[in-house]
């Protein structure tokens, strides 16, 4: 079996729906830091970029480009409680089980068995849709957000994108 070409793959798919090709960021300093302690003792939270949306707020813009929107999820939220506005991607699945693109119950159960130490009161979802604007991104939108883990005092963050 040949491997499928993720990128040409994507970029297959966006061009079927109008999109322009995308340039994907190639980040060359971007700095790995590896934990200084063990992961039994960190505090880890988690983002998920698949167009979640807690049932309270409005849903994000299922076809979005360029949406900086970040919204904060409270980490006792029941995982019957999101709506997937997304059109990016097949969610049949995370509609059934949410733990498919924001895995609050998989973190918590890291929690409970010791895996992990602990998690932040708060989770995230945003960055939804294609981000052309990689510059807003660098230089505001992400720096404002780990300002945020920061406040959390998160060791590792989860990335779950769609």
């Amino acid at each position: 079996m040949k491997p499928i070409s993720y990128v040409d793959e994507l970029t297959r798919h966006y061009g079927s729906m109008g999109f322009p090709p995308y340039k994907w960021t190639i980040n060359e300093t971007a700095p790995l830091t590896r934990i200084t302690k063990p992961l039994a003792e960190c505090c880890v939270s988690l983002l998920t970029s698949g167009g979640i949306s807690h049932c309270t707020v409005p849903g994000f813009d299922p076809d979005a480009r360029n949406d900086h929107r970040l919204d904060e999820i409270d980490q006792n939220t029941s995982n019957q409680d999101f709506a997937i506005n997304d059109s990016y991607y097949n969610h049949t699945d995370a509609d059934q089980d949410i733990n498919c693109v924001f895995p609050i119950d998989r973190l918590k159960e890291l929690v409970e068995d010791g895996t992990i130490g602990s998690i932040p009161n708060r989770f995230w979802s945003g960055f939804m849709g294609r981000i052309y604007n990689r510059t807003k991104l660098i230089e505001e939108s992400i720096p404002a957000f780990i300002d945020k883990l920061r406040e959390d005092a998160v060791d590792v963050l989860v990335t779950a994108p769609a």
